[in-house]
């Protein structure tokens, strides 16, 4: 007999005996394995690989777990009759498996759902769980999540940065200490599975926002509109705040067609200056006109440009993010001066706009973190003029647009990767006057050292070498952050200086941007 799913909307539900096949054994998957068996489901994990670390764990939890390829549904998974299919965020809506349940009327879902329904593990002194902020955006999502908590953090509130981050969310969820607040970053896979949920118990966040869209992870979800379409889905059910971008036309967009809980209001962000409802820059200046009785005559302020260039946060997409993450914490009655507390004590993390060193005049900047042209256009804006490295797997995004809007604007271009051509014939296209240089060495230990040479001989004094590849790393890298490591050691060497850690170099950008 098919489970009743519409009554496990708690964690004291009766969760016994439930058929569930997990698909994936990463961090996510195994937290919603974890956290299955412990409420007494029946739970087989399917996997393609799993790492040693997860893989142990499965029977200790007392699951099961059945590994090899997903290019069909194996036996096994249909042979233990799932009630419900939760599925990691890595496998898209075409996947055999997911495909396969969809058509065979079995429930898919993914964590963030699971994390909903079972939110009340842990809850506040009144009783009640833990409020959900969302945050998404092609950019800018984890500085926006980090920046979020460290300001609920610095207004009193229990807040943890969570979900797409790096812990997900359901580890926050049965954390035995407890939150006021969750703050979720959820990618658009996370979200096109969140679209999916019915039922009287969705999830509905205290506040949301979409930082901004461009195409990216065109492959995953099979065209721009779907993709779009599953940003969207972060306004869904919205109590309290939709935060949106005043300068994304589309991400008002999404706020005017959302279905919100009567009451939400739409609160807008920029660097212009802000009307009412608003958080934006007036001379210089972060203010907020949308969290105080008389904001139709007055701003409160919350800091300054020139106090965030001290703290290496002034390039104009880190402000943005800080605006965005200032009026989510806003919302949920920080004061403005905890909000200026927070900033400056916050740095970005390692390979986003990140300093590596200045030699000879000549600035190295580490912006690996930049994997779509979205992102790069962003990098390129504080820092116009710059010797570009870029390059990597493009994941089906058009690289056009943004070798057009930029490429004629830098000093030079050092492409890498395995789809260089495709970036070499948007420049010969859109840039032909621009030095380029294509980097081809097969070997990953190679790429940088060659990237490094060649970005010294173009680079004098008062130049900035700036590494936004616009593209993802997994052609040459284990990841981004192994790509900017890269970068920052074979600038470290070509000057005569032990590279050491990410800890040891200052980060930040260069000047207010």
């Amino acid at each position: 007999m098919t489970a009743d799913l519409r009554r496990l909307t708690s964690w004291h539900a009766d969760w016994s005996g439930l058929r569930v096949v997990v698909l994936g054994l990463s961090m996510t998957g195994f937290s919603v394995a974890d956290t299955l068996a412990e409420l007494g489901a029946d739970v087989l994990v399917v996997t393609e690989d799993a790492a040693e670390e997860y893989a142990r764990l499965v029977p200790v939890i007392g699951a099961r777990m059945w590994e090899g390829p997903l290019d069909t549904v194996p036996e096994e998974l249909t042979a233990h009759r799932p009630d419900v299919v939760v599925a990691s965020p890595g496998f898209p809506p075409h996947h055999p498996v997911v495909t396969w349940a969809r058509e065979a009327g079995v429930a898919v879902w993914g964590d963030i759902e699971l994390a909903w329904r079972v939110r009340d593990k842990v809850l506040r002194a009144d009783g009640s769980p833990a409020d959900w902020v969302l945050i998404t955006g092609t950019n800018g999502k984890t500085t926006t999540t980090q920046l979020t908590a460290t300001m609920l953090v610095a207004g009193g509130l229990r807040a943890a940065p969570c979900g797409n981050i790096g812990v997900p969310v359901l580890d926050a969820v049965r954390d035995p200490a407890g939150f006021d607040v969750l703050v979720i970053e959820v990618s658009s896979h996370q979200l096109w599975y969140l679209g999916l949920q019915d039922g009287d118990d969705r999830v509905s966040p205290y506040a949301s926002v979409c930082l901004n869209l461009a195409a990216d992870h065109l492959e995953w979800h099979g065209s721009f509109d779907a993709y779009r379409d599953a940003k969207a889905v972060v306004y869904q059910l919205t109590r309290v705040a939709c935060v949106y971008n005043k300068s994304d036309v589309a991400t008002r967009e999404m706020v005017e067609d959302a279905e919100v809980i009567e009451g939400c209001r739409a609160i807008g962000f920029d660097l212009g200056v802000p009307g009412p409802s608003d958080l934006g820059v007036v001379d210089g200046i972060l203010v907020d006109r949308a969290f105080l009785e008389e904001r139709r005559t007055n701003a409160l302020e919350l800091t300054t440009v020139a106090e965030l260039a001290d703290a290496g946060l002034a390039a104009p997409h880190v402000v943005a993010n800080i605006l965005a993450a200032a009026a989510l914490a806003r919302s949920l009655d920080v004061p403005p001066a905890a909000i200026r507390d927070a900033l400056r004590g916050f740095r970005l993390d390692p390979h986003r706009i990140e300093v590596v060193g200045v030699v000879d005049g000549v600035t190295w900047i580490d912006d690996s973190k930049a994997t779509n042209p979205h992102a790069a256009a962003s990098s390129l804006q504080a820092y116009p003029g710059a010797v570009w490295v870029l390059g990597g797997l493009l994941k089906g995004v058009d690289i056009d647009d943004l070798v057009a809007a930029r490429g004629p604007g830098v000093k030079a271009a050092i492409v890498i990767g395995v789809e260089r051509s495709t970036i070499v014939a948007a420049f010969a296209r859109h840039a032909p006057a621009v030095p380029l240089f294509e980097v081809d060495h097969a070997q990953t230990e190679d790429v940088m050292t060659e990237v490094v040479a060649l970005a010294s001989d173009v680079a004098q004094d008062g130049d900035v070498v700036l590494l936004a590849p616009a593209a993802a790393s997994f052609d040459q890298f284990a990841s981004y952050s192994d790509r900017g490591r890269r970068f920052a050691d074979a600038v470290n060497a070509r000057m005569g200086k032990d590279a050491g850690d990410d800890h040891d170099r200052p980060s930040g950008p260069v000047g207010s941007g």
